[in-house]
């Protein structure tokens, strides 16, 4: 029986990725840092079945002893500040946690089984200001936020390992992926999330910012099946995973007030304070290569992606009316 070890794993990705291993026989471990806030919910239904182990990434010890009490044939680096506007106000954080957390997890792999298969998150926010469209594993990075430079120092380290030491180390090149457990302050769930609570008569305008920012927009669920191909392949390499279609948030907006049967002429308004200092303006990427040697494709379109988190919204927004 194969063995996984997570950070990250309470997170959107983790939770779907955790769910997939599962399902495959996979005996999975995931690191957790000592939190009060820590939520758990995304992986309740699971949780008997998983081995939590207390670590941080700003501590090497500590992920050394993570190794050493899980034994893990695969580690999936899933954990990082995360949140693009966050990484303004908290840069320094950002790099500790998105850039050196990467090197961190690797020197204590390094250390502890040179043998691990590792994966990697980086993302398509390292493309930042584009230099040519679509994006490609070749396409160079022009980071526009410092989460997307911490990113890209996460990545170099990443393949530096893999050259130095002949590890077995692959980055997932994600662009944007989502679901209903994608956390509120991104803009795909507060699109959905505010819709839900118009809806239902608890809110009665949603904020946005920049409605002309276009993405690539994928289902989590979809995407973490691209992360596990990689650890399964002969020799590791880096990945770009994308729809390979492009919406604008306008696109996103428009959808979900559909979907919720709403008019947003009523319910919309701009902000301009939200608007990032640099913006990306337009991501979307080409997952040839993921396709023809992981044998991945998308399987949710976009569509079919915000009819299913506004539903998911919906639901739970009625629940907590009920409760």
């Amino acid at each position: 029986m194969s063995r996984a070890l997570i950070t990250g794993i309470t997170g959107q990705d983790g939770s779907y990725l955790a769910e997939l291993l599962l399902d495959k026989g996979y005996e999975v471990a995931g690191v957790v840092r000592r939190a009060s806030t820590e939520s758990y919910s995304r992986i309740a239904h699971i949780s008997d079945r998983i081995q939590f182990i207390q670590a941080d990434l700003l501590d090497q010890p500590s992920l050394t002893a993570a190794l050493e009490a899980s034994e893990p044939d695969e580690v999936y680096n899933l954990a990082a500040q995360s949140f693009v506007p966050t990484s303004w106000g908290q840069p320094v954080l950002t790099a500790e946690f998105t850039a050196v957390g990467v090197t961190r997890l690797l020197e204590a792999i390094r250390q502890v089984n040179p043998g691990i298969r590792f994966y990697q998150a980086s993302s398509s926010e390292m493309y930042g200001k584009v230099r040519e469209t679509p994006q490609t594993e070749l396409t160079p990075f022009h980071p526009r936020s410092p989460y997307g430079v911490a990113k890209c120092y996460g990545h170099y380290i990443t393949v530096n390992y893999r050259e130095s030491y002949g590890m077995h180390c692959s980055s997932g090149i994600l662009f944007n992926h989502e679901s209903p457990r994608r956390g509120l302050e991104f803009v795909t769930r507060k699109v959905t999330d505010g819709v839900a609570r118009i809806k239902l008569g608890l809110a009665d305008e949603l904020t946005l910012g920049n409605l002309d920012a276009r993405r690539d927009w994928g289902f989590a669920g979809d995407y973490v099946d691209a992360m596990w191909r990689m650890l399964q392949q002969p020799e590791p390499d880096d990945y770009v995973v994308a729809t390979g279609q492009t919406q604008s948030v306008e696109d996103l907006v428009d959808l979900a007030f559909a979907e919720a049967d709403l008019d947003r002429e009523k319910h919309l308004r701009i902000d301009p304070e939200l608007i990032r200092p640099a913006e990306v303006d337009l991501l979307v990427g080409d997952s040839s290569k993921a396709r023809a040697r992981l044998g991945w494709e998308p399987k949710v379109d976009f569509e079919g992606l915000v009819k299913m988190m506004v539903e998911s919204d919906l639901e739970h927004v009625r629940g907590a009316i009920g409760s």
